[in-house]
């Protein structure tokens, strides 16, 4: 295979480890999201229905190029932000807005438009897919799948229906493991985080089927259903997203005309010493190793970065909004004398090496505690100023030694 897609549920967040594995092995990476879409307004936070499972549906979404990347982005920020219930949902709303650059499939039985016809509805079924033709064109295609029997039964209205909107018909396939023989595992680590044990019926199980078919395999399977096959690989073809990690588009903090980012950042440093040590005429000491942290800073042309924390740090100050750094950017001397911590690297022998390596060039990283109360009011204030605010999310990851414990408490059904 040439190409292979990653779309997760309702989230962005393997997508650039996966592309950059798969630009190693020469296969070119297709940039998706399988969207939770609300059945109306994603704000509204109820389902006439009252069964939390008709909050979303699916609908595949595949970036073609970069500005199609960048509204999936887009999408998935707002279906966190705002459409959150149960998952993180988008609408029609805001799919007819931020739609370019994207290819929309009818995704699986939970798709709006197969479980239309699940429910012998082909009306709604039909009203959806014309719908979703309509927002994306060309770019919209309806899935045909086969992993259980109910795609099987489902799978002759999705094609007859697909001609009469005048969509593609593409085939896919879910992958939620590599090879067959994994669906054991993947089992287990799917009671892991459901906190069920094996041996219980009354729990969700994934198809066997559900695992990286080969192309012989799949036209087997859906081949005789008129240019699907074709259609999967157009789709491919269709999708080119290059991102580039070469370069940095980190924000910039404005001087004054006859200033620069370096001149100003000593500037600020300079009236450190005085409000921390009550003078400039500080020991050789503190001088060297202050003028030691700015060399390096400016060589790197990191001035802007600490600037910047600076800038929203003072402005909690001046809010009354306690904020504070800690970790390794605490044993900077511009840190101190900037007021981004209180601690004195020189009095307690932190070094500045920890913070930043002078012999690598990754980009700094302070972390800073605001006070709850006032964490908002700071971020609007640095979105307002500087453009964008990121939030960052940890991820837990299961080594060998956490896969024994918690695979052998699933197995053995022990709490």
């Amino acid at each position: 295979m040439d190409s292979i897609a990653i779309s997760d549920h309702g989230c962005m967040f393997g997508v650039i480890e996966f592309y950059n594995e798969a630009k190693k092995e020469g296969i070119k990476p297709i940039l998706g999201m399988e969207a939770y879409m609300a059945p109306g307004d994603r704000r509204e936070r109820s389902v006439p229905s009252g069964n939390a499972g008709d909050a979303a549906f699916h609908l595949l979404l595949l970036a073609q190029d970069l500005e199609g990347y960048k509204n999936l982005v887009k999408l998935s920020s707002i279906a966190y932000r705002e459409g959150f219930y149960y998952k993180p949902r988008i609408d029609k709303e805001v799919l007819r807005e931020f739609n370019k650059g994207l290819i929309a499939t009818s995704a699986c039985l939970g798709g709006e438009v197969a479980s239309s016809l699940m429910k012998r509805d082909a009306k709604a079924a039909r009203h959806a897919a014309e719908t979703y033709a309509e927002i994306f064109g060309e770019r919209f295609f309806i899935e045909v799948q086969k992993h259980i029997k109910e795609q099987d039964q489902v799978n002759p209205e999705l094609a007859e229906l697909a001609k009469k909107v005048g969509a593609g018909l593409v085939g896919t396939n879910d992958v939620h493991f590599l090879n067959k023989e994994d669906h054991f595992a993947h089992d287990v680590l799917c009671c892991i985080s459901m906190g069920r044990l094996v041996n219980e019926e009354n729990r969700i199980k994934y198809p066997t089927e559900l695992y990286l078919k080969s192309p012989e395999e799949i036209r087997d399977a859906l081949g005789h259903f008129d240019q699907a096959m074709e259609n999967t690989v157009r789709i491919g073809q269709m999708c080119n997203v290059d991102l580039d990690f070469s370069k940095r588009f980190a924000p910039v903090y404005k001087v004054a005309p006859e200033s620069t980012d370096e001149k100003y950042l000593r500037e600020l440093c300079e009236k450190g010493l005085t409000w921390r040590y009550g003078t400039t005429e500080v020991s050789p000491e503190i001088r060297e190793r202050l003028n030691k942290e700015l060399d390096i800073i400016a060589q790197k042309n990191f001035c802007s970065y600490f600037l910047i924390v600076w800038d929203f740090c003072n402005y909690a100050r001046e809010n009354g909004i306690p904020v504070g750094a800690r970790g390794s950017g605490v044993g900077t001397m511009v840190g101190y004398l900037l007021g981004l911590c209180n601690v004195d690297p020189i009095k307690y022998g932190l070094l500045f090496e920890r913070f930043m390596d002078p012999s690598r060039n990754e980009m700094p990283d302070i972390d800073i505690d605001i006070c709850q109360d006032g964490r908002q009011k700071v971020i609007e204030y640095v979105r307002n100023k500087y453009g964008h605010v990121a939030q960052i999310v940890t991820f837990n990851t299961l080594a060998a030694r956490a896969v024994c414990k918690a695979a052998g408490l699933q197995l053995l059904g022990e709490d």
